[in-house]
């Protein structure tokens, strides 16, 4: 990518080369600083516990740190694993790797990962993701293999950015004069292999650093090239009708549901009012790749003990294509007599009559939900139609070919320290960075399957439930003679561009005093420029839907060991098709068109905003007879502008044809008249039936918000110790985290319509920071060397955690599913108080004197929100388990990792995902079921073998149980989804010169 040059830098660089010339020689060195520490050569598992816990126990602040083992290497493949083994530190998982941190029972949002002390913009290569706007920063595009240390500070100070409501991970990256030698390197080969998709790919990695004679200038160059193949195999809930894939029984509406076909079952139609059923019994199935290259330099320049300036360039580009199949259930449809595909209300018709299905052989249990209620669930039946029914429509069968996924990463810095005097340091950090994520064409094809029902069966929450497709004939594209198989009945197109940039100064000075208590003062001020865009196109059909079917000879059928890790009962139906990528790609290519870039837009779910951040502070650093500390303030302004797309009621505004000029409306100047909107421009104009007509569906202008939001931020930090080795310390801080994105100026988005009528959510702009004020109190013991017992209690009280409900607002927007005009509760965000309590426990220690050792923590953290839910992404339990082995020649390391369950977000999480308004449920009014992640614990291992001194042979394992990650809903009772990922191996043979 290309960097311009900002005035601001050319000042800077212009100042840095004059104090270079000027500089005075060489004076006696400061005392060192925890950024000196990463210059300490580090080799193997126990130097770098070693290093590791010598960092955290001269720290003022509660920190935890995670260091490399040797150059190139962290000890484990992804710096997110190595992270979620420290104690209060839980990772989401996407696929086969984790990506995005979370700090003591709070979500990814409210963790502020930093590199080198600025913010890394980053893209998601996942579609889904792509489209959200979380603050959360994924480490999908990290090698481990480009970082040195990662510094979690788990109490703040005023020197630090600020936006970590629950935690900041200061991640930094290696400085070529702090390396042992003037010339070394890394060369580094191998494969990975995934054992579900079955399939290895290469592994390269170098790394070269240089520094001149003198120890003046040096360089570091690296590059990576890393492919893997995923894939995911799941059972879910997934419903087009009722919306989260569980409902009640109405045998109102239901009204297949009688007393006659209950008869047998000691069961009336009215015992089945009220109880809870699965809407559907889907099965999905993701394959891809990730392929990722690029690469890191970083160039110092050091003429003397006074000067010191680095720049540093990172790139990482990861090309993702991947391929979405879904086979799904249309139970709720069934129910209540509707053939409309996707849950389109449309009367079923069987020799003229509407038909409602029945319910066959129901086994009830009860379930205590997560709110202590009382409720009955279905878990298993027969949803059937009556016997001499012709086939109806039972569910869906879809493919989704995403093309030119892709999602990069880069930023560039230029740091450096200038010491003016003895007592008198400065500091300047200057960065730039930008992200993108992007799919080219979100393509796919749906078809409706025909025929007589559905039979099911629930069993435990970690396992595949059985499902049986009834009366549908051979599993093949196709109508047959009797109505049953299939037929094309949607189809959907579309490509996504996130970009995320920033721009960032900043200035830092500290003054050393030495007066008393006082030993210096710091201060300093930081700026921002943030930007956020995201915007979606559409491209053009030619004609309207042809339901006649594509060539039966185009289908590709599922893996024959699909959900073969899923477990479940023997027999259930794992089987499906869809329309291979090559097919899926050339019907889109003949049946779209190009028109023009404005045209395709599709405003109302664009995003646009800017958000300027301005921060001042003040750190006194104090420190008497055996104890230090820090006490500061930090001064934060956050400024937000975002253009808010706002709907125009329908037929108020004539929209233009494709590359014809913008058509004023007089209502409403601002409007923008040539976009589609969802609208059709076919290419027969002549026929009434697909002309264009221009005041069909919705219009959008674009409404302007400015904010500006001022916090003030104490923090103290104080250290003791106690005896030696033994350290207490406390910490007190006010923290900040800023709202997603998308509740400040997002459209309005996820359209949803069931038997309750409309909602859709809405931005509010007005919506301030989140706050908190924590207390912190810790006790360490390092009675050995690379030994650690070590107690953490804290708590905090947030401010303004958002909370969503529907209002009294209404709007009209286009049902997604029928694509007709209806009217619109509006889900807005207001904000409300939440509060964090929480222990901490570790214990590590090598075993006797052998090569033999463990790592040990356990961790809860207690969560509540004012509306009684738990916190997004808040797991009350964690803990990590680890023994390790090492000698001169080989070194090895077992993790096993758990996290219990929490609310869980399908894509990036939003911490407003679980506040979604009230639910009567049998006459209980009760809040919305979350989506609740289920406990899980994984292992890990790796190893390394010299063969020589220079030549190591690496092997690492991931998610060796390979285990199921489940979700539910109110209880355990109501399984809504369940993964399998498979198993990672990686091997590498690494010389070092």
């Amino acid at each position: 990518m290309t960097y311009e040059k900002k005035p601001l830098a050319v000042a800077v660089s212009a100042a840095l080369l004059t104090l270079a010339s000027q500089a005075a020689p060489a004076q006696s060195a400061p005392a060192p600083d925890l950024g000196q520490v990463q210059t300490v050569e580090v080799t193997g598992i126990r130097a770098s516990m070693e290093k590791s816990l010598n960092v955290k126990k001269n720290a003022t602040a509660n920190v935890e740190v995670v260091t490399a083992e040797d150059v190139g290497k962290m000890p484990d493949k992804n710096l997110a694993d190595s992270l979620q083994r420290l104690p209060g530190v839980a990772v989401r998982t996407d696929y086969d790797e984790a990506e995005k941190v979370a700090m003591r029972g709070t979500n990814p949002d409210m963790t502020l990962i930093i590199f080198n002390g600025h913010t890394v913009s980053g893209g998601d290569w996942y579609v889904a993701d792509q489209g959200s706007s979380s603050r959360s920063t994924s480490l999908s595009l990290m090698p481990s293999s480009v970082l040195n240390q990662a510094l979690v500070y788990k109490t703040s100070q005023a020197n630090i950015a600020d936006g970590g409501l629950a935690g900041t991970v200061n991640v930094t990256t290696r400085k070529p004069l702090a390396q042992k030698e003037r010339f070394s390197g890394v060369l580094s080969g191998g494969m990975s292999y995934a054992d579900l998709p079955g399939k290895s790919a290469p592994d390269l990695n170098a790394m070269f650093n240089w520094k001149n004679e003198a120890g003046t200038m040096g360089l570091i160059v690296q590059a990576f090239a890393e492919k893997r193949y995923v894939r995911r195999d799941s059972a879910s809930r997934f419903a087009y009708s009722g919306g989260s894939g569980w409902d009640v029984i109405n045998t109102a509406t239901m009204k297949g549901i009688t007393d006659e076909s209950l008869a047998g079952t000691g069961l009336k139609a009215a015992d089945l009012n009220g109880v809870r059923i699965p809407g559907s019994m889907s099965m999905e199935f993701v394959e891809g790749v990730r392929d990722r290259k690029g690469g890191m330099f970083s160039l110092e320049f050091k003429p003397n003990q006074d000067l010191d300036v680095t720049m540093t360039g990172f790139h990482s580009g990861m090309n993702a294509n991947n391929y979405g199949r879904l086979n799904a259930g249309a139970m709720f449809s069934m129910l209540l007599g509707r053939g409309g595909v996707q849950g389109g209300a449309t009367p079923t018709n069987s020799n003229g009559k509407q038909v409602y299905a029945m319910i066959k052989n129901p086994v009830i249990v009860n379930e205590t939900t997560i709110y202590g209620h009382q409720l009955k669930v279905l878990k298993a039946a027969d949803i059937v139609y009556p016997d001499g029914t012709t086939p109806q429509y039972i569910g869906e069968t879809e493919g989704a070919y995403r093309d030119g996924a892709r999602a990069t990463s880069a930023f560039l810095d230029l740091d450096a320290k200038y010491r003016f005097s003895q007592d008198l340091t400065v500091k300047t950090l200057l960065s730039t960075t930008k992200g993108v994520g992007k799919t080219g064409l979100d393509q796919g094809l749906t078809y409706s399957r025909y025929g007589t029902g559905v039979s099911y069966r629930l069993g435990d929450v970690d396992e595949a439930p059985y499902v049986k497709w009834l009366g549908t004939g051979p599993n093949v594209p196709g109508r047959n003679a009797d109505g049953s198989g299939f037929v094309l009945s949607g189809r959907a197109a579309s490509g996504i561009v996130t970009n995320d940039k920033e721009t960032s100064g900043q200035v830092d000075a500290e003054y050393r005093l030495e007066k008393g208590w006082m030993q210096s003062l710091e201060a300093g001020a930081r700026y921002s420029d943030h930007r956020r865009d995201s915007a979606r196109r559409y491209p053009t059909f030619r004609t309207p839907l042809d339901t006649s079917n594509l060539a039966v000879s185009s289908f590709i059928p599922y893996p024959d060991d699909f959900g073969s890790g899923l477990g479940g009962p023997a027999g259930w139906d794992n089987t499906s098709w869809t329309m291979t990528p090559e097919t899926m790609k050339a019907y889109f290519a003949a049946n779209t068109k190009a028109t023009t870039d404005q045209w395709e837009r599709r405003i109302s779910s664009e995003l646009n905003m800017r958000e300027r951040q301005t921060a001042a502070y003040l750190m006194a650093n104090l420190e008497g007879e055996g104890w230090s500390g820090n006490v500061g303030l930090r001064a934060v302004r956050t400024r937000i502008n975002a253009d808010i797309p706002m709907p125009i009621p329908v037929g108020t505004c004539a929209r233009s044809a494709p590359g014809q000029a913008p058509i004023p409306c007089p209502q409403f100047p601002g409007a923008i008249t040539d976009t589609n909107e969802g609208q059709s421009y076919y290419d027969d104009q002549t026929n009434p039936a697909t002309k264009f007509n221009p005041l069909a569906g919705l219009t959008y202008y674009k409404l302007a918000s400015d904010r500006t939001f001022n916090n003030i931020l104490p923090s103290l930090n104080l250290r003791y110790e106690l005896q030696k080795d033994m350290v207490a310390r406390f910490g007190a801080s006010k923290t900040i985290g800023r709202q997603n994105y998308n509740l400040l100026g997002a459209g309005y988005g996820t359209p949803t319509c069931n038997d309750n009528g409309c909602t859709v959510t809405g931005p509010n702009p007005n919506l301030a920071p989140m706050t908190a004020k924590n207390l912190d109190a810790s006790w360490s013991w390092f009675f050995a060397k690379r030994s650690l017992v070590a107690v953490d209690v804290f708590y905090s009280k947030i401010s303004g955690y958002p909370k969503t409900g529907v209002g009294t607002d209404t709007i009209d927007l286009l049902d997604p599913k029928t694509s007709q005009v209806r009217t619109f509760k509006v889900q807005t965000a207001s904000q409300q108080g939440a509060r964090i309590s929480g222990i901490e426990l570790s214990y590590e220690q090598p075993l006797w004197n052998s090569g033999f050792g463990f790592t040990s923590n356990v961790s809860r953290a207690k969560t509540k929100v004012d509306d009684g839910r738990p916190m997004v992404g808040a797991s009350e339990w964690s803990a990590n388990l680890g023994g390790y082995f090492e000698n001169d020649r080989l070194s090895a390391r077992l993790v096993a990792n758990y996290r219990s369950e929490y609310v869980n977000t399908s894509t990036a999480p939003a911490a407003n995902a679980n506040s979604q308004g009230l639910s009567v449920i049998n006459g209980i009014e009760m809040p919305a079921a979350p989506t609740i992640a289920a406990p899980v614990t994984t292992v890990a291992f790796n190893a390394s073998y010299s063969i020589t001194p220079n030549l190591v042979l690496t092997f690492d394992a991931t998610n060796l149980t390979n285990v199921r990650r489940a979700q539910y809903r109110y209880s355990e009772e109501e399984q809504q989804k369940l993964d399998v990922i498979g198993r990672q191996y990686y091997v590498n043979l690494k010389y070092k010169f």
